[in-house]
Order: structure tokens, then sequence, then C-alpha cells
């Protein structure tokens, strides 16, 4: 029996059909290949994700529930975010356009043939939605995906719709949040961090609210304990190109744990950010991380206050050093200064990360249970 034929027109293709590829044979292709020189490409493909940065574009191809030989991609406005958790989300798609010109959408050559051969399509009335083929909505992304997207869109664009309340547009559980969404605001590099060190404050959902809310804790925050390290790549538009990378590393819980701000353009970083054993250490900013994590976590009322003035601090110190060394750099119009630059900044980062340990150290100390004062007689 034939297969049913799908509901979009597709353009009729003159030359011979392209032999499938898989994402990484992109670049052989010519058109791809032009479409790359001016863009910039977020592939996804399980817990993967890979950035390839160019001038002008951004695209985001979606490839976790596709395969590694399909992809589906489309090009990201310039005035929108996108929400993104472990969830595949892209919810509009041409594929005319893809097949075709490929103006705003591309996709694997065969990716028509591929919907129609597994009996993909799950749309009605001709509209083409990849998430309702492509992804899932299952109890379990209800628990640790859409509630993620909800607390970002809340955050980004607190009144373009209705987040919480009896007549919520969109709540922790919906499936239908916005694959992305104009904020109401230009988003800044504090904005990222916060979203990324999230744990639903301001909400009864937050597990570290004092009061039992019945929903303390009830889904999975986007800064958790088993995270191993958060980056933030920061493409500075102004600055000479030499000096345009800029990378916020994090280690551990991103909810405590410090971002810090280091030149991209070196051959190596600092033994602080680099050198990590398995064998726990203060002395690399990796092990020091994770255990101001576990101590804020066990002290967290007494503890956030220094927490949140470490973070403020290495941020604030990093941007200092950067700022300075920018225009030493431009000054001179020398850019090899990038490496000295970034160890002053661990220099600093090694200072007060040492000071922030023994001080929630000793807030945690005085939590324990075996505690004793003679004022407790």
């Amino acid at each position: 029996m034939q297969n049913k034929k799908l509901p979009f027109k597709v353009p009729v293709k003159k030359k011979k059909p392209e032999r499938q590829t898989d994402i990484y044979t992109i670049r052989k292709q010519k058109k791809r290949r032009r479409i790359l020189k001016r863009s910039v490409w977020f592939i996804l493909a399980a817990m993967l994700l890979i950035v390839i940065y160019q001038r002008r574009d951004v695209w985001l191809p979606e490839l976790e529930t596709i395969g590694g030989h399909h992809y589906i991609a489309g090009k990201i406005p310039d005035e929108v975010c996108v929400l993104a958790p472990n969830q595949f989300g892209m919810d509009r798609f041409d594929l005319t356009d893809a097949l075709g010109k490929q103006k705003d959408f591309i996709c694997s050559a065969d990716m028509e043939q591929f919907i129609s051969d597994n009996h993909l399509d799950l749309n009605n009335h001709g509209v083409f939605n990849p998430r309702r083929i492509f992804g899932s909505n299952s109890d379990h992304d209800h628990i640790y995906n859409t509630p993620r997207a909800w607390f970002m869109g809340r955050y980004l664009s607190p009144r373009s719709y209705q987040w919480e309340g009896e007549n919520a547009r969109f709540t922790p559980e919906s499936d239908d949040i916005p694959w992305c969404l104009v904020p109401e605001r230009k988003v800044t590099v504090d904005d990222v961090i916060y979203l990324l060190s999230s744990h639903y404050q301001g909400t009864p959902y937050d597990p570290y609210i004092n009061r039992d809310t019945g929903k303390r804790g009830m889904y999975r925050s986007i800064g958790i304990n088993r995270t191993g390290v958060t980056s933030i790549c920061q493409i500075r538009q102004d600055a000479p190109s030499p000096l345009k990378g800029v990378e916020w590393i994090c280690f551990g819980s991103t909810t405590f744990s410090a971002f810090v701000p280091v030149y991209t353009n070196v051959d190596a970083l600092p033994a602080y950010l680099s050198e990590v054993s398995k064998d726990v250490s203060s002395e690399n900013f990796y092990w020091a991380s994770r255990l101001i994590d576990a101590l804020c976590d066990r002290a967290y009322n007494t503890a956030i206050r220094t927490c949140v003035r470490y973070r403020f601090a290495v941020q604030t110190e990093g941007l200092r050093i950067i700022a300075e060394y920018d225009k030493k750099m431009k000054e001179q119009n020398d850019y090899s200064l990038c490496a000295e630059a970034n160890d002053e900044i661990c220099e600093t980062l090694k200072k007060l990360t040492v000071d922030t340990l023994g001080e929630v150290l000793l807030e945690a100390s005085k939590l324990m249970k075996n505690g004793y004062d003679l004022a407790d007689n």
C-alpha cells in the first residue's frame, strides 16, 4: 500500500536527489556551507551541545529525537530567546522552505520521506508542528522539563502571558509553552546566570522556602546538585576579534557556585581551573566549588548571604580585570596578554573562594546536631 501523502507542498527539484547525510557532513554541501558562513548553530544531540559561532544569525537544529542521520533547523529571529530544557521544543517549521529556498529553515534532504515512511505526521489541518511529531509530553516531562521552560518564560516575559493563578495561560506542566519568545527587555549575562542558577525562587516550588507550601521541591530545578560544569559563551560584538570571546565558567551546583569570566583566545587555562583530579582538594576551583555547594545547601538560611556576596564579588572582580586588559591590549595593539589576564583573574578567584569556603564551613558547623553550649542547659 502506498504511503499517505503529506499535506505539505514540496517544490520539485530538477537536480538529482542528494545522498542522505548526517549533521557531520553538512559542511560538504555548498548551500549548507554558505549558510554556515553567516550563522550560529546550536546542535543538540542527547546530552551533547555543540555551538558553532559565526557572525549574523542563530540557527538551532533539533536532533535529539530524530536520530543522528536526520535533522531540522530553524533560524532564530534576532529579538527572541529560546526556552530549551532537555526536551524537543521547536513548535514551528516550514517544510516547504526547508526543502526549497531554505531562507529560514533547513532539514535533511529526505525529511518528507522519513516522516511519511514512519507515519509520523500527527498534525491536523496541514499545520506542521515538529514538537508534536518528534517531541514528548510524558509525565516525566511535567516534572523534569516543562517546569524549567515555564520558569524561564515567566522571568523573561512576565507581563506578556499570565504564568500563575487560576486563569494562567501557561503552568509548569503545560505542553504548549512557546519554544521561543520575545523578552520584555534585552537579556544580559546576569540574566543568563540567574536562570541557570535558579530553583524556582519566588514560587511555592522553591526547595529552600522556609514554609511548607505543599508544593516545595516538587519540580526539577535548573540549578541542581549533580551539575559538573556550566559554561556561558559570550561574544562581544564591540570588541576586537582577538578579544570577542569571553567564557563564564562555573563548576558544581550553579545555585551556589560562582561564574568566573576568562578570555578564550588562549592556549590553556590557569591550573586553578584546569588541573583537577579525583582527589578532593580546596586547591582547585572545581572541588572548592563542590565543597561550598554542599555546605551552603545544609546551612542555606545563614550561608546564602555569604554565597551571594561571593558570587557577586567573583563576577565584579573578573569584569574589572577584563576591562583593564581590554584597554591595555587595545592601546598596545598586543593581544597576547589574555593568558596573563586569566592568571590574574584566577588569583583573585582563589582568594575569594578560599575565604568563602571558610565562612560557609563555620555556618554549617553551627548546625551540627552535636552542637552544645552552656546556655543550652
